[in-house]
């Protein structure tokens, strides 16, 4: 795979106000100035927006859309993570972390570490 992942991300950082992302001259650093919340709906737009595109490709359209749409997703996502000071690498390791392990059993796994962790707040 290509390092693009780690490219934007970088870019991203660049654009963070304490970087001097300048909000008139880059629409990341708008999104930043505007704070998580601001970040957090247009994540909501773009996995809206992913979902309908899905649907349209079920429906007949071109799959290009719905790889427009997912980039989206994808870049916006990018910059949730900036904004928690999280990285492209950390998602990548956590994915790399499930691989060979079952869906059923990782959430098997996530709701007994759910459950311990209410024992211990008791």
């Amino acid at each position: 795979m290509s390092d693009i992942l780690q490219r934007l991300a970088e870019v991203i950082e660049s654009r963070k106000l304490e970087a001097g992302g300048d909000p008139e001259k880059s629409y990341v650093s708008r999104l930043f100035q505007k704070g998580d919340d601001a970040i957090l709906k247009k994540i909501g737009e773009e996995a809206t927006e992913t979902v309908m595109a899905a649907k349209d490709v079920r429906n007949g359209s071109e799959a290009s859309k719905l790889v427009y749409e997912c980039a989206d997703l994808w870049f916006h996502s990018l910059i949730m993570l900036a904004q928690y000071n999280l990285t492209p690498q950390q998602v990548l390791d956590e994915l790399a972390r499930r691989e060979g392990l079952s869906g059923i059993e990782e959430m098997a796994n996530r709701k007994l570490q759910q459950r311990e962790a209410a024992e211990r707040q008791k």
